[in-house]
């Protein structure tokens, strides 16, 4: 009897044995395949070793228990924030933008060597208010508000220029909007209006004066007009007669003197 349960003891722990053997092989397959997801790259890790190259999103083999795959994001970042910086008049410049950017797929295991996955607080954030702080710093306050556009593009120069090519790539920016204190905007309101102002008066004086250009031309016209005919009115008698006739009403003078123009009324 004690011999036949020895014998079953031995066979429940070969099938154990067996039973964790399937296991531990089936743990040992599923540690030695990866996956990486679409718009990913994989940066393998060997014993604490990155690999000198980056994986393709897909299904592959490593090393069990002894490698990792980590995921890289290659698809199209963007950042949402807010700071300050002083403009050229040492005015405050609150600004909202966003900035895109694409991680280059082919430098992924670089990246993540040399800098992690805190890349973004590391090498981006950084640069970016160094750029921004040194194209505001060459604005005025009211110039950068009407020239948001060329300041956009100067952003983007500096940035192109001063982030890691090997890293990031297509960069772009966008201010989304720029604030200033609330004295400061009253006093710009105020400005612009007095300049509408003086530009109103401007304009009402040049129309005053192209006004009283054009009344001088009409009279020196006129003036011109009357020493012409006047002139020709003392050369030709006959052209004072011919006058005298077209302003004649039709009535005969009641008296006549010798070979005065017939026209002439000496009265009662």
């Amino acid at each position: 009897m004690e011999k036949f349960k020895n014998s079953e003891l031995r066979n429940i722990l070969k099938w154990a044995a067996f039973g964790i053997g399937i296991v531990f092989i089936i743990i040992v397959l599923f540690a030695s395949i990866y996956s990486i997801a679409p718009g990913h790259r994989g940066v393998l890790i060997t014993l604490g070793k990155v690999e000198p190259k980056s994986y393709i999103n897909g299904v592959g083999v490593k090393w069990p228990f002894i490698s990792s795959m980590v995921e890289m994001d290659i698809r199209t970042q963007k950042m949402t924030a807010k700071t300050s910086t002083y403009t050229s008049d040492v005015q405050t410049a609150e600004m909202e933008y966003t900035f895109t950017y694409d991680l280059n797929p082919t430098n992924v295991h670089i990246l993540y060597e040399t800098v992690g996955q805190d890349y973004e607080a590391k090498k981006i954030i950084p640069v970016l208010n160094d750029v921004l702080k040194d194209v505001i710093g060459k604005w005025q306050a009211q110039d950068l508000v009407s020239n948001r556009d060329n300041a956009r593009v100067s952003v983007i120069a500096g940035l192109q220029e001063r982030l890691d090519k090997r890293f990031f790539q297509n960069i772009s920016f966008q201010f989304i909007n720029i604030d200033y204190s609330d004295k400061f905007e009253g006093a710009i309101e105020d400005k612009v209006i007095a300049e509408q102002k003086a530009q109103e008066a401007v304009n009402n004086t040049k129309r005053i004066q192209e006004e009283a250009e054009q009344k001088v031309i009409t009279a020196k016209a006129e003036a011109e007009a009357m020493e012409i005919k006047s002139q020709a009115l003392a050369k030709n008698k006959g052209l004072t007669e011919y006058e005298a006739v077209l302003k004649w009403d039709g009535k005969l003078p009641q008296y006549m003197l010798g070979n005065s123009v017939p026209m002439i009324n000496l009265g009662k």
